[in-house]
C-alpha cells in the first residue's frame, strides 16, 4: 500500500502534474522547468524529488545539466499503468497547452547560464 500512496501523493500537486505533462514533450533540466513554472529552483527540485521517489521520472547527467524524463520503462505496476492514462489526460487544458508550447521554445543555453 505504501507504494500506491507514494505514487498518488506525487500526483496530488498541480505543478507536479504540469511537470509530467511537460516531460511528455521532451526531457528538461531544472532551470527549464523553473522558467516555465515560474518557481524557485529549490521548489522545482523538491517537486522533482517527489516524482523521482515515486518512480514517475528518472534523470541523467548531460554535461553540466541533469535532465529529467518520464519513466516509461518502469516495472513498478502503478507507475506503468498510470503514465499512459496521464498522457491522455488534460488535452484541452489551457495551462497544459501553454506549458507544451513553452517547452518547445525554452532554451537552456540562454536561461541556464552559470
Amino acid at each position: 500500500m505504501r507504494t500506491l500512496i507514494k505514487t498518488f501523493k506525487a500526483l496530488s500537486d498541480p505543478n507536479r502534474i504540469r511537470i509530467l505533462k511537460m516531460l511528455q514533450v521532451r526531457s528538461l533540466c531544472v532551470c527549464e522547468i523553473r522558467e516555465i513554472l515560474l518557481l524557485a529552483n529549490s521548489t522545482v527540485s523538491k517537486h522533482l524529488t517527489l516524482l523521482r521517489d515515486a518512480e514517475l521520472i528518472l534523470d541523467y547527467k548531460d554535461g553540466k545539466w541533469v535532465n529529467y524524463y518520464l519513466n516509461t520503462s518502469t516495472t513498478e505496476k502503478y507507475v506503468s499503468q498510470l503514465l499512459p492514462f496521464i498522457a491522455n489526460w488534460l488535452p484541452d487544458d489551457k495551462t497544459v497547452q501553454s506549458d507544451a508550447q513553452k517547452v518547445k521554445d525554452v532554451n537552456r543555453d540562454i536561461i541556464c547560464r552559470a
